[in-house]
C-alpha cells in the first residue's frame, strides 16, 4: 500500500520506526563484530552473536576450538544462554544478531526457539542458510516464521572473516 495511501502521520511513523530499527541493527551488528574479536583471539572464527529479548541482552562469540564442541556456534550460545536465564525455550519477542549468516544447525536452532527476527552482517557463500545455499527460513516446511535483514555492515563483517582466513593461509604457508 503506498504511504500516501496511509495518511501522513502514520507514514512518518513508519519512517521513523524503521529508522529506528536500522539504527538498532547496526548497533547491535557493531557489538556482535567486537564480540568476534574475543572469538579470533581465541583461536577461533570470529563471528559473534547478541540475542535480545525483553529488554536483556544475551552475548557470545564462537567458542568451537576452545570447547571443543561442533556445535558451539555464536547463535547456538546466545539462543542456550538466553533459554537458561529466562527458564523457557520459546524465544518468542526476540531478535537475534549475528555477524554472519546462520549455518542449517543455527537456522534450525533460531526456528525451534520461535526468535521473531534475525538480523546479520554479511553472506556464508558456502554455508549460508537464509538464502546463500538454502534457505531455511523460506521453506513452506519450517512450523515458525522468522523475519530476515540481511547486510547490516556487510563490508566490515566480510572483511573480519576475509583477513582471518586470510591470516590463517599465510600462516600455514610459514
Amino acid at each position: 500500500m503506498p504511504s500516501r495511501e496511509l495518511g501522513p502521520k502514520v507514514s512518518l511513523a513508519i519512517r521513523t520506526e524503521t529508522r529506528r530499527m536500522q539504527a538498532d541493527d547496526a548497533h547491535y551488528i557493531a557489538r556482535a563484530i567486537e564480540l568476534a574479536r574475543g572469538a579470533e583471539r581465541a583461536g577461533d572464527v570470529p563471528i559473534g552473536a547478541i540475542l535480545v529479548i525483553a529488554g536483556r541482552e544475551f552475548e557470545r562469540h564462537n567458542e568451537k576450538e576452545r570447547r571443543p564442541d561442533p556445535t558451539a556456534h555464536a547463535e547456538i550460545l546466545a539462543i542456550r544462554s538466553a533459554a537458561e536465564a529466562l527458564g523457557v525455550w520459546r524465544l518468542s519477542g526476540a531478535t537475534l544478531y549475528v555477524t554472519k549468516e546462520p549455518c542449517a544447525m543455527c537456522a534450525g536452532a533460531i526456528v525451534a526457539a520461535r526468535i521473531d527476527r534475525l538480523v546479520f552482517g554479511c553472506r556464508d557463500p558456502k554455508g549460508g542458510a537464509a538464502g546463500s545455499i538454502i534457505d531455511v527460513f523460506a521453506s513452506e516446511a519450517v512450523n515458525h516464521r522468522v523475519a530476515v535483514t540481511a547486510g547490516v555492515l556487510e563490508s566490515v563483517t566480510a572483511e573480519q572473516l576475509r583477513a582471518f582466513f586470510q591470516a590463517r593461509r599465510d600462516a600455514a604457508r610459514l
